[in-house]
């Protein structure tokens, strides 16, 4: 690993912003509500329409399934408030990339950056490319091949929009949480002050259980809170990062737990816990029980507008690991660029667009595009998730007098509980998991060959570099 230059917690260049001229620069222009919309929106996508049916079918009890719900909000929120802590410590629009970085040196952070080029918001951004294309099917069919059509026009789409500015982004990303937001409270209404019809519940057959399976529910439930620490990307264009980014971060997770709860409590009011358990489309099913035919419909369109909002927010947020990357990296320099006209890494979203269609392609061809793409992400996404926990602790290690606005409360307890659902979600995704993992870690591989070609980049930058 190369050597980390050392600043002092006086150090100028600590509190001071980042040396790159103001044109080429990323400016602050979120806000709170900016930022909890990105939050929101990219949590909140469509595993919160299929996952619950899975919970359920592997829970002893009503109150073991509502609990585990809130553990995993609890974990969520352990989790931010170590991002929150390193993300206000090290502004930076690479986020993990430049936590990695700073703790275990260029080569570890090579590595996560191709994952991030190749694997992880990538792969997620076609994953949902193949849900919003799955449900929009279901409104409008376009053929043999439809959701493939449907996904790669969301993200050509999706990818223009956010080619226009950060605004045209920002702007897009808080009308779909919106709409998003709507639609779960629409389902949590129904769920909740509706009289579902006794046979369209009758019709399911109950799920057969003998104790909850808690290794197994956590993983989907960690599965559907998954996506809040993307947030660290947009640390150095943050509006009073330091107060607004922890701010942002918890009261997000904290809504997005009570929504959560409140969506499993309508789901089993009108399903019963067999009935929720029993199905592969809780939702539709909920909606198809209250409101018959048309509901089953009203949800294939909320969940495509799901899919839109968390994809939005991914090709947003990714395509700043990839900037931070080709800014620190020789061999990947023309990602590097920074369009001050737009407010946005261009080359970086061009190429994450790219690289998503071609997965997308891979997902037309295998024909089993969502599952494809959970299985390629999910070993990469925890392996690196746990190292940056470990980060917090190397770098407080390293630098025990920088400054830090934000400190995680109950250290090192809470981290140490981060690092360690970490590390069983990685266990998890490896044994829960396809082929499609090891696809992944493949590719994470062929990264670590790229390695024996590259030139050493300058040592990592100062860490309470705002850039």
């Amino acid at each position: 690993m190369s050597e980390v230059a050392q600043p002092t917690s006086a150090s100028p260049a600590a509190s001071s912003p980042s040396s790159a001229a103001p044109d080429t620069a990323p400016r602050r222009l979120l806000g709170t509500i900016d930022v909890m919309a990105l939050i929101i929106g990219i949590v909140i996508g469509a595993g919160i329409f299929s996952a619950p049916a899975l919970v359920a079918a592997n829970s002893h009890s009503v109150t073991e399934m509502m609990f585990a719900w809130l553990l995993g909000g609890l974990i969520s929120i352990a989790g931010a408030l170590c991002y929150a802590e390193l993300a206000t410590a090290h502004p930076n629009t690479g986020g993990d990339y430049h936590f990695l970085r700073l703790a275990y040196g260029d080569r570890l952070s090579f590595l996560f950056a191709w994952a991030r080029l190749t694997v992880i918001p990538t792969g997620s951004i076609a994953l949902l490319g193949f849900v919003f294309g799955d449900y929009a099917t279901q409104v409008y069919s376009l053929g043999e091949y439809s959701s493939a059509l449907y996904a790669a026009g969301m993200v050509l789409v999706l990818t223009a929009i956010n080619l226009v500015g950060l605004r045209s982004g920002k702007w897009t990303q808080n009308f779909l949480t919106l709409l998003e937001v709507g639609g779960v409270l629409f389902i949590i209404g129904a769920g909740l002050f509706m009289t579902p019809d006794p046979q369209a519940v009758g019709a399911l057959s109950p799920a057969t259980r003998e104790a909850t399976q808690w290794g197994l529910i956590l993983v989907f439930v960690m599965l559907t809170y998954g996506g809040w620490n993307e947030a660290a990307y947009v640390s150095a264009e943050t509006v009073g990062a330091n107060r607004n980014l922890p701010r942002a971060l918890c009261w997000s997770l904290g809504i997005v737990t009570i929504a959560y709860l409140l969506v499993n409590l309508a789901f089993v009011r009108v399903l019963g816990l067999e009935g929720a358990g029993a199905t592969d489309a809780v939702a539709a099913d909920m909606l198809r029980a209250l409101m018959g035919e048309s509901g089953a419909r009203i949800i294939s369109v909320l969940i495509a507008v799901s899919a839109l909002t968390s994809a939005n927010a991914t090709i947003l947020l990714g395509a700043r690991t990839i900037y931070a990357f080709g800014r620190d990296e020789p061999m990947f320099s023309f990602l590097g660029r920074w369009n001050a006209r737009h407010d946005g890494p261009t080359n970086a979203l061009v190429t994450v667009g790219l690289i998503s269609l071609a997965l997308v392609a891979l997902g037309a061809i295998t024909r089993s595009g969502f599952s494809t793409m959970v299985d390629y992400t999910a070993p990469v996404f925890w392996f690196f998730f746990m190292l940056t926990g470990i980060a917090l602790f190397v770098l407080r290690r390293r630098w025990p007098d920088h400054p830090r606005p934000f400190k995680v409360p109950f250290y090192p307890f809470t981290p140490i509980v981060f690092v360690a659902i970490c590390a069983y979600l990685l266990y998890s995704s490896v044994m829960y998991t396809g082929m499609g993992a090891f696809v992944g870690i493949g590719v994470l591989l062929l990264g670590a060959v790229l390695l024996l070609f590259r030139r050493t980049p300058p040592a990592a930058s100062d860490p309470g570099k705002a850039s």
